[in-house]
């Protein structure tokens, strides 16, 4: 029976590529000169360290074209709230959402049985199996969670016939 996999997985090594690239932007910049800012990446997180707002809003037009860049795609950055530290200092963090999450495979799941389709959909860990019988089904299904869930970076693979 045809299968394939729901996921959503971002490309570390790229990501740590654009920070240090956009970190090179940042130290570069006449504007930024004597400032401390930067952007930090630890595991599934990004932090942004500014003197002001404005200085986080620019640092995040110079890391997201270059997330962009490097085929990282964007939609998977949860922004958290901006944070006082320290006198005049400010920091961010962005939190980079690996795997489908609960929510969201249920939304996917439920979709796939209001559809009619003749598929079978199946919560597995951070991922969404998807079989049916016929592999023309399985691309209907693929285009019918496209359309439907935007908002959110999904890949399609594990394609088994």
């Amino acid at each position: 029976m045809p299968s394939f996999d729901i996921m959503s997985e971002v490309d570390m090594p790229s990501l740590k590529n654009a920070v240090d690239v956009a970190n090179r932007k940042i130290s570069g910049r006449y504007d930024f000169k004597g400032t401390d800012a930067r952007v930090e990446q630890s595991e599934k997180l990004l932090t942004l360290f500014g003197d002001s707002d404005f200085q986080l809003d620019q640092m995040k037009a110079i890391l997201l074209p270059e997330m962009t860049a490097k085929k990282v795609d964007v939609r998977c950055l949860e922004y958290g709230d901006v944070q006082k530290i320290g006198g005049n200092k400010v920091k961010q963090e962005l939190k980079v959402r690996v795997g489908v999450e609960q929510d969201l495979a249920k939304k996917i799941v439920k979709l796939l049985k209001d559809s009619k389709l003749k598929v079978q959909a199946a919560i597995q860990g951070d991922a969404v199996r998807v079989s049916g019988a016929k592999r023309d089904t399985l691309q209907e299904a693929i285009a019918l969670v496209k359309k439907e869930i935007s908002d959110f970076p999904l890949q399609y693979g594990n394609f088994r016939d």
